[in-house]
């Protein structure tokens, strides 16, 4: 039988493999396509238990003005979500590619466990402890781009591994084709190639002194080169976002601080383990040829701590190693039962602090934990809230909100509660959609406004009622008190009151 070529076998991550000097195992298909579908379902039974997300419904918008980038992101998940959002079925379509990207992080990671040697347990346990990770089951919830970063980072992971071990320029030029395409999901991607480069130059100067790295980075740089104009264009506004929310958490003494949090929603305490073994297999003579990925776990997480970023950027590096540690189970203890006990009180965690599974009341008790859950619930009372206040008004009347959310909220669900106005709001991208034309002489301002501030722009502010959730829940649009206000008297045109109602956060 000739021999599989390596390049191809990097190709197509599931194809079978001849093991060897320069293969990898075979994958072990039908286990972790089964860890893929358990996942699937548990999803699919909440994938719309309570509704549509705040961001969901900002991607949608987003979509709606179609551009090469936007203040907070790149334009692939904008672009990804305007087409979902045209199907039928309200938020399932935008559920089913979160679903689908978490479906690819976990039999991807399954993969790298292979191009780190492991065999069938080790894939199987790879992929189990994804499926089980609370970063993963959480950012999985809803689509975005999140979502799309870790499953961009882990194809990166994999195909870098992959690129290696063949060492073909096309293997490279897939790597680098892959990562074009994620950081046009989202830039953190940077970060994670920053930190390969890293750790190549530690530890595998001989793949740097080939063409096919260059040539993959050059590549990526090609294809997200349009965003990078768009944000030099607009003075580059998302370093000037980027700022404004490592300041919000503040700055690198904030990152710091969520290093508790680290534990509880990037593994899971039962999967904690899996990381030491991972770092131990990395640092053993059986995998010091992948020493590369230990050098850039460290790197990305200074990087991340330094400039002040979220707990969850890091997040995706943990399918490395997760599958470096599966690999090091898989040698050291093939029998033993434990791993599949910690995945499951993993999972549990997951699913519980990750997926809106209990009931709302709960899920508000749970929001200092992760609020995720709770921002998909009550959006259409809150238009309805909207839709009676503004019935007595005439058409001409628009409604400005406070952020993207409420914004998003009444543009997408207005229509069907009858609620048909101009929607303006001055929060990230929709401070580039305004302003309109003319003079605010009427505006319906819905949201977490302080009446003080609206003051400053219109010399009679009315309240009219405020926004409430059911039974005295709260989420992040009612946690302060939010209203809707009635403002006349403007203080100047739309034009020379908008750079004051513009706000990034």
């Amino acid at each position: 039988m000739p021999e599989a070529d390596p390049a191809a076998m990097s190709e197509n991550p599931f194809s079978p493999a001849q093991s060897g000097e320069r293969g990898r195992p075979p994958i072990a298909r039908r286990p972790v396509f089964a860890v893929a579908a358990v996942a699937a379902i548990v999803h699919l039974v909440v994938a719309t238990r309570f509704g549509w997300h705040r961001d969901e419904f900002y991607y949608v918008l987003c979509g709606r003005h179609p551009d090469w980038g936007y203040v907070d992101q790149p334009p692939l998940a904008p672009l990804l979500a305007r087409v979902a959002a045209e199907l039928p079925g309200g938020v399932l379509p935008l559920r089913l590619r979160a679903i689908a990207a978490q479906i690819g992080c976990v039999l991807l990671t399954s993969v790298l466990a292979a191009e780190f040697g492991g065999r069938r347990r080790a894939q199987t346990l790879a992929a189990a402890a994804v499926a089980a990770c609370p970063v993963f089951v959480a950012a999985s919830m809803l689509f975005g781009t999140t979502v799309l970063d870790q499953l961009g980072w882990v194809a990166v992971l994999v195909l870098t591994a992959g690129a290696l071990r063949s060492g073909t320029t096309r293997a490279w030029l897939a790597a680098g084709l892959v990562a074009g395409i994620a950081l046009q999901a989202k830039d953190t991607v940077a970060v994670l190639l920053i930190g390969i480069v890293a750790g190549l130059a530690i530890f595998r100067r001989d793949a740097l002194r080939g063409r096919g790295p260059w040539l993959a980075g050059t590549l990526a740089i090609v294809i997200t080169a349009p965003n990078i104009v768009w944000d030099a264009r607009h003075q580059w506004a998302n370093l000037h976002m980027a700022r404004a929310l490592a300041d919000q958490q503040g700055g690198p003494l904030g990152a710091l601080s969520q290093i508790p949090t680290l534990v509880l929603l990037l593994a899971g305490p039962p999967l904690v383990a899996l990381w030491y073994y991972g770092v131990h297999q990395l640092v053993s003579r059986e995998g010091r040829e992948h020493r590369w990925l230990l050098a850039a776990a460290a790197v990305i997480l200074l990087l991340f701590t330094v400039s002040g970023g979220k707990v969850y950027y890091a997040a995706p590096v943990l399918a490395g190693l997760f599958a470096a540690g599966a690999v090091r189970v898989e040698r050291l203890v093939p029998t033993s039962r434990r791993w599949p006990l910690a995945v499951a009180g993993s999972a549990i965690i997951a699913i519980v602090i990750g997926l809106p599974v209990l009931p709302p009341r709960a899920e508000t008790a749970l929001r200092p934990i992760n609020p995720q859950a709770m921002e998909t619930y009550g959006w259409p009372r809150l238009v309805d809230q909207i839709a009676r206040a503004a019935a007595p008004l005439p058409a001409e009347v628009p409604i400005f909100a406070s952020n993207y959310g409420e914004a998003g909220a009444v543009s997408i669900l207005g229509p069907a509660a009858g609620l048909h106005r101009t929607v303006l709001s001055g929060h990230n991208n929709y401070l580039f959609w305004g302003p309109p034309p003319g003079t605010p002489d009427t505006v319906l301002c819905v949201g977490q406004w302080n009446t003080a501030y609206l003051h400053r722009f219109w010399s009679q502010v009315t309240e009219i009622a405020p926004l409430t959730l059911p039974d005295g829940l709260t989420d992040q649009e009612t946690a302060r008190h939010a209203a809707i206000y009635l403002c006349t008297r403007p203080h100047g045109t739309w034009a020379q009151l908008w750079p004051g109602l513009r706000h990034l956060d």
